[in-house]
């Protein structure tokens, strides 16, 4: 039996590499997750490794045959959604309601008030304080969305501060809590 349902959203960024670990121990903790890839995402993990972790198709394209209404149909069978890791382009289009792709549109689809929204950043320590994300953030998090913030240590550009992905352990403990709390 599931213990939730959960839509995983990857965001292009070389983080994905630990978003793969997160999706891994929430399917061996009994939870069903549907995982969703923007086109940046798939440059960093495939189709291949997201569909052999989740045992689920990996929606990537809103134009597919056969897939128009499914950003609508996913977001109604989710318990939560997280965005993990969120670039701060996601983040930004987001707090604009920009719907050219997967995430955008399963964003705008999902019913804020009722059901959990979570992003968990991973970027650039000079992007995370950019005020343009800062401001994205704060709208984000006026509409509801959870924010896991990103800690601080090595970037993969060789710089350090905060923006770095929280550890996957961490991020699936967060993600089953709030299921077990439903």
């Amino acid at each position: 039996m599931s213990q939730g349902n959960v839509l995983f959203l990857l965001t292009g960024s070389i983080a994905c590499y630990k978003a793969c670990t997160v999706i891994s121990r929430l399917v061996q903790a009994g939870v069903t997750v549907q995982t969703v890839a923007t086109p940046a995402a798939l440059r960093f993990v495939g189709t291949a490794t997201l569909e052999g972790l989740s045992g689920r198709p990996v929606f990537t394209d809103l134009w597919a045959e056969g897939q128009a209404l499914d950003h609508i149909e996913l977001a109604r069978r989710a318990d939560l959604a997280l965005v993990c890791p969120a670039t701060a382009n996601t983040l930004n289009q987001l707090a604009a309601g920009l719907a050219h792709d997967p995430v955008g549109t399963l964003f705008l689809a999902w019913e804020l008030d009722k059901k959990p929204w979570w992003v968990s950043p991973a970027m650039n320590h000079r992007m995370w304080e950019h005020p343009a994300t800062a401001a994205s953030l704060a709208r984000l998090r006026e509409w509801g969305v959870q924010v896991i913030d990103p800690v601080e240590g090595p970037h993969a550009c060789g710089e350090s501060g905060s923006g770095r992905l929280p550890e996957p352990e961490a991020i699936a403990a967060k993600v089953l809590a709030a299921l077990a709390a439903k």
